[in-house]
């Protein structure tokens, strides 16, 4: 099941469709060519994909009056490793440049750095020749925001800009300038937005901006609470640790199936156990290399 970080990063794409665009150019230095409008259509691509294979989101950059596609833009969020990626990656971007005769970008977005080079692999189609590099977008990739009137101009990029970087310092002054786009918002992205931006932050950023909103904050987007309802019912802190731990403990386990190791029962239970993140990360970047499950728990190095 998508967690609430996946989902709110699909949302921020389909609620601003010139995202893709805008993040493909300015921040991956990519061309896109000039468009009139940017829409989301259909990431259905059941022609040819079982129904549960469907990207996250594909974007159209349409000109003249006619609305042509200049370019289709495939955006999929990628949180921890998937072995079907580099197989269904190549197919979504061959379907769409079928289905509209245009070209067609693979941009794939994560706020883990770790995840970012994983992404960023060649894909080895096996054709001669037909070799597809993601285009990935990670936290390094994502412009640090702390200025107003930047982010009243494109508050999806300053709720990107703290998921990305609201642990670090700056945390805070991304935290602040989001509440100045915050009141020109709908009522809907405005609930939505403020969870995700606070579950972001730092701690002290996060109290901070709780004081700036005069009192405790509670979950207000239905989206919200229907994914992090244990984590409002124990604290946010608690909710969002517990999610994390839970998402990197399988994709430990998702890693090292992918290799085709067997896990021992002792030796999941371990990991499924496991209250440490760094110790989790650790165990990510183990589960790439060793030769046998166990050698993750024996080992202590990075």
């Amino acid at each position: 099941m998508p967690s609430v970080t996946h989902e709110a990063l699909v949302e921020l794409f389909k609620n601003r469709p010139t995202l893709a665009a805008e993040l493909l150019q300015d921040a991956l230095g990519q061309p896109v060519p000039a468009f009139t409008e940017a829409c989301v259509e259909s990431s259905d691509l059941a022609e040819i994909i079982p129904a549960d294979r469907r990207a996250d989101v594909i974007v159209d950059l349409l000109v003249d009056e006619q609305q042509r596609p200049a370019m289709a833009i495939v955006v999929e969020v990628q949180l921890g490793p998937d072995p079907d990626k580099p197989y269904v990656w190549p197919v979504y971007v061959t379907q769409t440049r079928a289905r509209h005769r245009c070209p067609t970008r693979l941009l794939v977005v994560t706020i883990d750095t770790w995840m970012a080079r994983w992404c960023s692999q060649p894909i080895d189609t096996g054709h001669p020749g037909l070799t597809l590099t993601p285009l990935v977008l990670g936290p390094a990739g994502v412009p640090v925001i702390t200025d107003a009137e930047q982010a009243k101009a494109a508050p999806e990029l300053v709720v990107l800009s703290a998921m990305a970087h609201g642990q670090e310092e700056v945390g805070e002054a991304i935290g602040v300038a989001f509440l100045a786009a915050a009141a020109g918002l709908d009522q809907e992205r405005r609930a939505l937005y403020t969870d995700v931006v606070l579950s972001s932050l730092n701690e002290a950023a996060r109290r901070t901006l709780e004081a700036m909103m005069k009192g405790g904050y509670e979950f207000q987007s239905e989206f919200a609470r229907s994914y992090v309802a244990k984590g409002v019912e124990k604290g946010l802190e608690q909710g969002r640790q517990q999610g994390l731990l839970e998402a990197k403990a399988h994709d430990v386990l998702t890693f090292l199936e992918a290799r085709g190791l067997e896990i021992p029962a002792d030796v999941r239970e371990r990991v499924l156990a496991s209250t440490d993140l760094a110790e989790l990360d650790r165990w990510i970047r183990r589960a790439a290399v060793v030769g046998d499950a166990r050698e993750l728990l024996a080992t202590t190095g990075s």
